[in-house]
């Protein structure tokens, strides 16, 4: 016995403390980088956590913060930069230009934004969905390619382009 722990006890905190450590090295919280290829863990990795960089280039699942955020396969999170841009994303992504490629759901919030396919609120001066389920988009200029006519199907679609505001339901 060493001041009150017995042998077993001090085995059982060691274990756990070795199954906790490898489990928080295992799961990525933290990602840092300059570039896509000079980061703590490479583009393949999926970051759980928070991700700084002048330009990363993960999938995620959490905040990531930078000049360039690239978002692969399924993301989700909140992601702040000049410019976003993923495969699918859930979530908010606030930049200057947003770029969704396949899907995005959440909102998207920037001078320029752009979905595949929208499920959200597109916000900003130029917004774009190639296609969209249930969408609002608010700015300038709208558009919502899938949108069949101009209020042909009023009230659950508006029209293809609109100013100021464009739905899709």
């Amino acid at each position: 016995m060493v001041n009150g722990f017995t042998m077993n006890k001090i085995l059982r905190l060691f274990v756990a403390a070795t199954l906790i450590s490898s489990n928080i090295f295992a799961a990525k919280f933290f990602n840092a980088s300059l570039v896509p290829g000079v980061a703590i863990f490479g583009r393949t990795q999926t970051i759980d956590g928070l991700t700084i960089g002048i330009w990363s280039e993960n999938p995620q699942h959490a905040l990531a913060l930078g000049i360039v955020n690239g978002s692969t396969s399924d993301s989700a999170g909140l992601s702040i930069a000049l410019v976003n841009y993923a495969q699918n994303y859930k979530g908010v992504q606030w930049a200057f230009v947003n770029y969704s490629e396949t899907s995005f759901m959440g909102l998207q919030s920037g001078a320029v934004n752009y979905a595949g396919k929208l499920s959200g609120v597109q916000f900003g001066v130029v917004n774009i969905a190639h296609a969209a389920d249930k969408a609002v988009q608010i700015g300038l200029v709208n558009i919502i390619q899938n949108n069949e006519s101009w209020f042909g199907h009023f009230p659950s679609q508006l029209a293809p382009g609109m100013v100021f505001v464009n739905w899709r339901f």
